[in-house]
This record gives structure tokens, sequence and C-alpha cells, in this order.
């Protein structure tokens, strides 16, 4: 994510940042932010990036890009978080991901409406337009969160 962000401010970008309070001791963070939230734990990250966020980019990553992912996603279903969520499958990283949710779905996990819920793209270069042309979602989708 340090990379991103300087990338994203060399470029002239603006940069938000979500930092619980021990990274932030630990000095985890970037220096050169636009802007940082200092929150008390990773609970309270999540949740603040996404009252924040319009979409979720998830780019390969490791435990936690899987737990960020998964929560947006849990949340999409229940009609709380309501905008894109883009998987970047670059190299296809994502693929055995995707191979999960594809099996949530056939073993009746989920519905099969809650494929919508999630684009790839395949590049980083494909993320905003795959965020462009995702699906709208609304919250009445809680009416088939559950399997009957």
């Amino acid at each position: 994510m340090g990379r991103l962000a300087g990338a994203a401010l060399a470029a002239g970008g603006r940069v938000v940042g979500v930092l619980p309070h021990f990274m932030n001791e630990l000095e985890w963070g970037h220096k050169n932010l636009t802007e940082l939230h200092l929150v008390d734990d990773l609970h309270q990250r999540k949740r603040t990036m996404l009252e924040m966020a319009d979409a979720v980019v998830a780019l390969p990553g490791g435990s936690g890009t899987f737990d960020e992912l998964f929560e947006a996603i849990s949340l999409k279903r229940l009609g709380v978080f309501l905008g894109p969520i883009v998987l970047v499958n670059v190299n296809g990283y994502f693929e055995p991901c995707l191979q999960l949710l594809a099996q949530c779905i056939s073993d009746r996990f989920m519905d099969e409406r809650h494929q919508a819920m999630w684009s790839v793209a395949p590049e980083p270069e494909a993320a905003f337009q795959t965020m462009q042309e995702a699906p709208e979602w609304q919250a009445n989708a809680r009416a088939f969160a559950v399997q009957r």
C-alpha cells in the first residue's frame, strides 16, 4: 500500500489513510499522506474505510486484503455497503478466490444474484472502467441475503 500511495502522491493525487494507533506507533504509516485518520483498531479501520468509500478495489495482497475484501462483500450482501467491489486479477491472482465464491453459490450458501456484487478487472489499468460498469446494488438485496 505504501508504494501505491507514493505513486499516487507523485502523480499529484490525493491519498487518505486510515490507520490504527498501534500501527502509527510502529511507524507503519506513510509519512506524506494528504490526510490521515487514526483509529482505535483494525475493526474501526475497516468500518471507517467503508464509510468513506464509494467503491472497493482489491489488489493482490495477503490476509489483510482478504479480510477487507470479504467484509465489503458481506456488507454488500446485507445491503449496508452498496458501492462497486472490483478485484484486480493480475496474473490470475484472484482465481482461487473467485472459484471459492462460485462454489459458495453452487453449494447454495449464496444466491446466484450475489455474483453481481463483485466485478473483475484483468489489470490495474482496467479497474476504473470496471468500477464504472459494475451493476448497481440496492439495499433491498438483503431480502435474498439468506438462502432458504
